[in-house]
Parts: C-alpha cells; structure tokens; sequence
C-alpha cells in the first residue's frame, strides 16, 4: 500500500461502502464506509487549500468526534502528520506541543477556542480551522507515502517532564492493527468498539480506533466518558470488543448493576497496571477479560495477557504480541535469568522512528546491543520486569519509581496490589520519600471509601508482605492525582508529601 492509514479508508469504501464506518454519539450520524472516505477526502481538500503539504505537521484539538478521526485521516492522505493536543494541558503546554513539532495548522473545536486563542498568544498565529465544520464538496487524490513516513506525532503524557514528541509511522500503525486483529479473540469487519478514552492517547487510537477502521468495523464516538452511560451505550450497539483505562474499567465496578451484555465478546484493560481485584470483577462475571501492556513509543501493543491466564498469572502482563520481541535485561544488556529483575526492552515493526527533533533522547532509547543487528535497535521501556518459565513477564515497577529502603528493593506495584484488596480503600499510589535513617521510606497514598485507620492499614500490608515493603507512613487524600489517560502521576505525590518531584536521588 502506498497511501498509508488513509489508504485503508479508500480500500474498506471500495469493498464494503455500505458497512459502518463511525457512530457519532454526540450528533447522532452514522457514517459508512463511503461516507467516511469522502468526507476524509474533503478534510483533505480544506488542508490542501491551506497549503498543507506532505510532511507539514496538523495539530488537533478536540473532544472525541467522527469529525476528529476524518482530520487525522485527512492529514495522512495528504502525507502530512497528524499531532493530536491533550485538550486538558495548560495554554502554555499546548504551546510547547505547537512550537515544538511546528504546527502550521491548528484544528480545534469550539469547545477548545479559549484554550487555543491562549496557547497561541504564546506560541505565535498559525491558520486555525473549525474542527467540526461541515466539509465541502471537493476531494484531493491521495499523496503516495511510504510505510516509513511519518504518520503521526504523539506527545508522552510527560508523567516526568516535559513531554517528547513521539514519531510513528504509517508501518507502525499497521503492524499495531495486525498484531491488535490476532490478539485474543482477534477482531474482524463485524465488531463494534467505543472509543470512550480520549483520541489524543495513544490508547484509544491504536487501541480502539484504528484497529478497527483497519479491519473494517465499527467505531462508536463519544465525547466524554461518563460510567453509566457507557455501560448503556455498550448494550445499545451491540458492542462486541472494548479498550478501557483500569481506572474507567474501576469505575465500572462501582456501579450498581450493569445491564446484560450478550454481545460483549471481549475487553482489554491496559496503560497502567490493572488492580486483580478489578479483573476478578469481570471475570467473576463471566467476561473474558484480558490486559496488555504498551507504551506510545510501541504504538502501543507490546505485551498481552490473554483471558486464559488472567487470573493464573494474576498480576503479569502477559508474553508479546505476535509481532514484537521481548527482553528483560540488565544495566550491560545481557539477558537477566529467570525470577531476576531486568529492564523491559523491546523490538518489532511497531517501534517508533524517534522522538521529534530530540537525537539524543531517540539514541538513549534506542540501543543496539553486542552481536544484535536491528535496523532501530531495542526500545528500552525504563519498566523493570521479571519473567517466569514460561515467558510471562510480570512488571515490578518504573525504573524511577524503585524504593530502595535500608538497602532493600521495594516495587510500589507490588505494595498497590496488596493494598488495593483492603476493604477500605478505593484508590491507592506508592512512592518513596527521603527517610534520614532508611534513605528513603515508603509511603502509601490512599483514597478511603469509607472510615480508616492509617495504622491500620500499615498493620494490613505487614501480615501480608515483608515488613519492609510495607508502608512507613499513610496518607488520605480525596483523589490521586491522574493525567487525560489514567496514569498516576507520583511526581505531583512527591512534590506534595515529600517536597521534590524526582525519585530519590541514589
């Protein structure tokens, strides 16, 4: 194919026009196939007016929409790259994104004109147009672009720092597809998906989105994600397959019933570790639920539990996909033997070209080591993980986020684990923060659903798991804090309880 993810379009409206395409939950529309390829051919045609030409960068900021996935699918039949905004940055984050990748055009919804007119105060006038407008009667031909080229620039939720412009291309998001289609159950042109979690992560585009444009189903639209309406929404479409963050899939759990989901073939929970309370949860429904583990720079499928192994393996994310390597090594790159603790490196078509303008960020994590011959090298993924005899991996935590207590190792996924089985916590974050005695102690940040005793709690994890695992101290706050995709952003823990963003200097 030589018209990238745009390509896909054109070939589902030549095979099956009539199938549907989109669901728009906000407007009602529910477009086909050929209704989907023209109007990305017209959003093509309104950026070509513009002067966008292959290569040039497309920002967008919008709310989920069919309208957002016709400009993305739009940029890329013109060759350009799509660059999707988090619409819940500050003005001056969405600046950076703008400036850094060099936006030449901004793509935003009405809902987003403050939030634009703000960032660009900062970052300098680019032409702006309407993200929902209705587009016109022109079409563009289709710009040959190469499985290499650059297909889209997703900025890292910057859970760390500032965040870096990954660069994936078109190969990417295909072999992405692929190895989504033959995961578990696989996908095929008759499922259904909500794409609940927003279209700006990576989640949610590679995990829902395209890889069932790709093979040729249906993806229903939703501006926000509200539980009770989406569990609704998911027996009113018939959905058959669902990507959902744990914490949207948590929130499930706390509703107080769920209709009957006969067409619910299968779920997958994934961009930060599932509790196994919430899996037992789905399961104990009779669900065939299974986790996966991925990151941006993999597009993002790297690791897979399937449904058979959810509760054997507990707590593990799973072997690779089908088209991605694995390894967990040590600080010189060999290979860590089994039960030892490695670093998380991984290879495959699905790897990402680098990060945006930044070669020694792309160098540091992109390595090749002794007797390898990769064209990209391994990703190096900063998660250290442990793998069993037969190849499962469980990760033990980030690499930053390590506790090192009294000269002991403490993996505060481990210690969330445990604590998230207490009958009085809804919510729980494990950090580490400077002990004069210890050098760092650990600490615990929970979220009560109901009355708690803090040393209580301390008392629960000790008859549990080794003392010095358990936590030192407790605090109780009303919500942790989470970036747009669920993650838990400890650095903001470690500003608050500890005073300082970064792990402990070691």
């Amino acid at each position: 194919m030589d018209g990238g993810i745009a390509d896909w379009i054109a070939r589902r409206a030549q095979r099956r026009p009539g199938a549907v395409a989109l669901v728009d939950v906000a407007s009602g529309a529910r477009l086909t196939y050929a209704d989907l390829d023209r109007r990305v051919g017209a959003r093509a045609a309104a950026l070509a007016a513009l002067g966008i030409e292959a290569g040039a960068r497309v920002a967008l900021l919008g709310e989920n929409s069919a309208a957002y996935l016709e400009w993305l699918f739009g940029a890329a039949r013109l060759g350009a790259i799509a660059v999707p905004i988090n619409h819940r940055l500050s003005p001056d984050e969405v600046a950076h994104v703008l400036t850094d990748s060099g936006a030449v055009v901004l793509v935003r919804s009405t809902a987003f004109t403050g939030l634009a007119g703000d960032a660009l105060a900062v970052a300098g006038s680019v032409p702006v147009v309407e993200l929902g407008e209705q587009p016109g009667d022109q079409v563009v031909e289709a710009h040959p672009v190469a499985g290499d080229d650059p297909c889209v620039i997703m900025y890292t939720s910057g859970t760390t720092g500032v965040p870096k412009g990954a660069v994936l291309t078109h190969d990417n998001m295909l072999w992405n597809a692929i190895n989504m289609a033959v995961a578990g159950p696989g996908i095929g042109g008759t499922d259904i998906t909500v794409a609940a979690a927003p279209l700006f992560h990576i989640g949610a585009l590679g995990l829902s989105a395209l890889p069932l444009l790709y093979a040729g189903g249906t993806v229903v639209v939703v501006p926000s994600f509200d539980p009770a309406a989406f569990v609704d929404l998911l027996a009113r479409e018939g959905v058959t397959t669902q990507f959902l963050v744990p914490a949207m899939w948590a929130a499930l759990t706390r509703l107080p019933s769920l209709p009957p989901l006969p067409a619910l073939r299968w779920a997958i929970s994934g961009g930060a570790p599932c509790p196994v309370t919430v899996i037992e949860h789905f399961t104990g429904r009779g669900w065939t639920f299974t986790e996966g583990f991925g990151m941006t720079e993999l597009s993002p499928a790297a690791l897979f539990l399937d449904a058979d192994d959810v509760l054997t393996h507990a707590g593990s994310v799973g072997r690779p996909f089908m088209h991605v390597d694995a390894r967990l090594v040590s600080e010189t790159g060999e290979d860590v033997a089994v039960g030892e603790v490695g670093e998380l490196v991984l290879r495959g078509p699905t790897v990402f070209a680098g990060y945006w303008n930044r070669p020694e960020a792309t160098a540091e994590a992109l390595r090749n080591y002794p007797g390898e011959h990769a064209d990209r090298g391994w990703f190096r993924s900063g998660d250290l993980g442990v793998r069993d005899a037969e190849g499962f991996v469980t990760l033990v935590d980030r690499k930053k986020d390590m506790i090192i207590t009294g000269g002991e190792n403490v993996y505060p996924v481990e210690v969330e684990q445990v604590l998230h089985r207490h009958p009085g916590i809804a919510d729980v974050a494990v950090v580490g923060v400077g002990d004069p005695q210890w050098g760092e102690a650990v600490l615990a940040v929970v979220v009560a659903s109901g009355e708690i005793d803090t040393a209580e709690v301390i008392t629960y994890a000790r008859e549990r798991i080794a003392h010095f695992k358990a936590p030192r101290r407790v605090e109780i706050v009303d919500e942790l804090p989470r970036n747009a995709t669920g993650k838990l952003l400890k650095r903001v823990l470690r500003e608050q309880f500890a005073g300082q963003a970064s792990a402990v200097a070691r």
